[in-house]
């Protein structure tokens, strides 16, 4: 067995700096042999850092290239067509949520990779952030009793800069299949998943302050879990000045647990994340977790989890199969919105 994993970045912009970080600090077993992006300048930065080799086209690294997995970060509505394309090629995957724009498109992917026998990752990395673990491990010790309800709140101010030339895509509705929601939603979803169980009905109302989105830049909607409790999500995408929210509350018979948040603006961008409980020993919270920015570990972790599977044969930590639950629930609010009433998540 292999010892180290060669990868190929297939798309080099805003997401692909965040898991070449990880990598570096996170997953010494991984080495970026290949980066794959149409737009030379985009890739060289990375071609400098990694030292791996740079092709225009996935078509092109496939033939020529040196890798044994593929790392896909281009917008959801590409998702479909360079996943089958390395599967096909024998290349693992590791594909950034969500697995694509529709069900229908999903279900082609995920037969592929059943098919070829390869690794198949969504990269959900809201699975690996060491405040979310920390969370379900403070919940599962029964530090605030039983759980009754959850709170998940993803306030983010828009800032044109932030959107340079190439990722106009995600105001697209086309491109993304949706808004906010579908989007970067996933990362406050998955957390609820994992705390309260599994998502089976939902019901949700939209809006559209953010003018150059097409797609909901508002979203307010109930949860409900297996269990029978009930939760909320709630996203925001405006620009406007926002002040510092909390990102996640959990409710239970003896205290609450408090994720403070730590970049939806300007002003809080360069606070990480706190943990707080909130009982009747610290009924003025107590901060139990301050460890920074746990968001930018969590891509680290997720690859390490990715190349284990392939190296050790171990694993995966989620299924692919289990990421659909994110979008499954956003696809079922969007139904909710049209139909004013609940909807189901899983048929």
């Amino acid at each position: 067995m292999n010892d180290v994993l060669k990868l190929a970045f297939v798309g080099c912009g805003s997401i692909a700096k965040a898991h070449l970080a990880g990598i570096e600090q996170y997953a010494p077993r991984v080495r970026v042999t290949a980066l794959i992006d149409p737009d030379p300048k985009a890739a060289a930065r990375f071609v400098q850092r990694t030292n791996g080799t740079y092709y225009a086209t996935l078509d092109e690294a496939l033939k020529r290239g040196d890798f044994d997995a593929v790392d896909i970060m281009v917008p959801h509505d590409l998702h479909e067509e360079l996943s089958l394309l390395a599967l096909q090629a024998g290349k693992h995957l590791l594909l950034e949520k969500p697995m694509a724009p529709t069900l229908q498109a999903c279900d082609r992917i995920l037969n592929c990779a059943k098919e070829s026998g390869l690794v198949f990752a969504v990269a959900e990395n809201a699975q690996f952030w060491p405040e979310i673990m920390e969370v379900d491990r403070l919940i599962r010790t029964g530090v605030i009793g039983e759980v009754i309800t959850a709170k998940a709140s993803f306030w983010v101010q828009y800032e044109p800069g932030d959107l340079k030339p190439r990722t106009p895509w995600r105001l697209d509705r086309d491109r993304t299949g949706g808004g906010i929601t579908i989007d970067g939603g996933s990362h406050w979803l998955r957390p609820l998943r994992i705390w309260m169980g599994e998502i089976t009905d939902v019901i949700a109302a939209v809006d559209h302050p953010l003018r150059s989105m097409q797609g909901e830049s508002l979203v307010h909607a109930l949860v409900k879990f297996q269990s029978g409790r009930i939760g909320s999500f709630d996203a925001l995408n405006v620009d406007s000045v926002l002040a510092p929210a909390e990102w996640w509350r959990v409710t239970g018979t003896r205290g609450e647990i408090v994720v403070e948040g730590g970049f939806q603006s300007k002003i809080v961008r360069s606070q990480g994340q706190k943990i707080k409980i909130y009982d009747e020993y610290n009924p003025e919270g107590n901060v139990v977790m301050d460890q920074g920015n746990g968001y930018q570990a969590s891509f680290g972790l997720e690859i390490a989890d990715f190349a284990s599977a392939i190296l050790d044969g171990s694993e995966l930590s989620a299924s692919a199969e289990y990421s659909l639950g994110e979008l499954r629930t956003a696809l079922a609010m969007y139904k909710s919105v049209e139909s004013g009433e609940w909807e189901r998540v899983w048929d």
